[in-house]
């Protein structure tokens, strides 16, 4: 028991500065010519009624010994590798700056979101688009002057290929391949040749949505962007219709909402109107059906067209679209989904 003491303070006294006292330390208490292993060997020795505890004690020992070698090995060879090294590990680490989702996208999902809700489908397809798809199908006749260079790009070498100007190609799509029911909103990116200006870009997003079945009527159509419209913008908000014309819906209109910023008493977001145009809306046109092979006798429809930028800039009450694609980490980093 005298010479378990005596290692015990011998190790506890051991200062391991350097690979070599490293090494003497190894040499002193581990290897099988060490003096624990020594007394290991001494057990057989020792009284019955003692051998247990005398066991335990160098046992315990060992272990102790074992753990202070390890850690002050592991201890050298991070000094080895800062030696070499001008990082220092013991810096506190920088903080890392989580991104956040683009308010594009952002609104984009929330409107999504709402249709999905209450039974509309989400389906995408190609930003480049034929002439069918894009206008003819959709009732644009051959003069119509979004057929012009000045409102759309048209591929140089082949002239029925464009950029989409709208997502209208994707309900064309939807219909040739699928009898109705159909009920689907379709959100992309579309481009038209613009000036670029605070109001105006050359590249937007929309979200088109349509519904295809028997007997769909008007006012259902007017219940569905009404739910919308309180959904997006709150359970006060109010909407109306005015009779406009789209190509491909009869009857057309335009809907308007109550002014979220003003409360409806005028400001210059809703030009002192009390009212904001954030979307076009028709019961589809018999033949754009028919176009697509679906019969008009026995199904009526209605679609409508978004555009996200409109809809994004009244949410968050910025007054300039081209803040969108700068990319500017200053502006971007302010808008957090819904829930982050």
């Amino acid at each position: 028991m005298t010479s378990i003491d005596k290692i015990k303070s011998q190790l506890e006294q051991f200062a391991i500065d350097s690979l070599d006292t490293l090494e003497q330390f190894r040499l002193q208490f581990l290897t099988k010519k060490s003096e624990l292993q020594e007394l290991l060997s001494e057990i057989k020795n020792v009284a019955p009624e003692e051998r247990k505890s005398f066991g335990q004690q160098v046992n315990e020992l060992k272990q102790k010994a074992q753990q202070f070698y390890e850690e002050a090995k592991a201890k050298m060879e991070c000094q080895a590798v800062q030696a070499g090294s001008d990082l220092d590990v013991t810096r506190p680490s920088t903080a890392v700056t989580l991104g956040s989702m683009h308010p594009i996208s952002i609104m984009m999902n929330e409107v999504c979101d709402i249709f999905e809700k209450i039974g509309f489908s989400t389906v995408s397809g190609p930003d480049v688009e034929d002439d069918w798809h894009v206008f003819t199908a959709l009732n644009f006749p051959e003069e119509h002057p979004a057929r012009d260079m000045q409102d759309t790009f048209f591929i140089e070498l082949h002239p029925d290929i464009l950029l989409r100007t709208h997502t209208s190609s994707l309900q064309v799509r939807t219909m040739e391949k699928q009898q109705p029911p159909i009920r689907v909103i379709c959100p992309g990116r579309v481009f038209r040749n613009e000036a670029i200006t605070s109001r105006a870009h050359c590249i937007f997003h929309q979200v088109e949505g349509l519904y295809v079945a028997e007997n769909v009527s008007f006012a259902e159509m007017k219940q569905t962007l009404l739910y919308f419209a309180q959904q997006m913008f709150g359970k006060d908000t109010k909407i109306r219709l005015r009779p406009s014309y789209f190509p491909f819906t009869e009857p057309s209109a335009e809907m308007d909402i109550s002014c979220n910023i003003c409360g409806g008493s005028g400001c210059a977001l809703c030009k002192h109107t009390g009212w904001v145009e954030i979307l076009g809306c028709g019961m589809v046109d018999p033949s754009v059906l028919e176009n697509c092979g679906i019969d008009s006798k026995k199904y009526t429809g209605y679609a409508f067209g978004l555009g996200i930028e409109r809809m994004t800039m009244l949410k968050y009450r910025t007054n300039d679209i081209r803040l969108y694609f700068e990319n500017d980490v200053r502006f971007l980093r302010q808008f957090k989904a819904a829930g982050n």
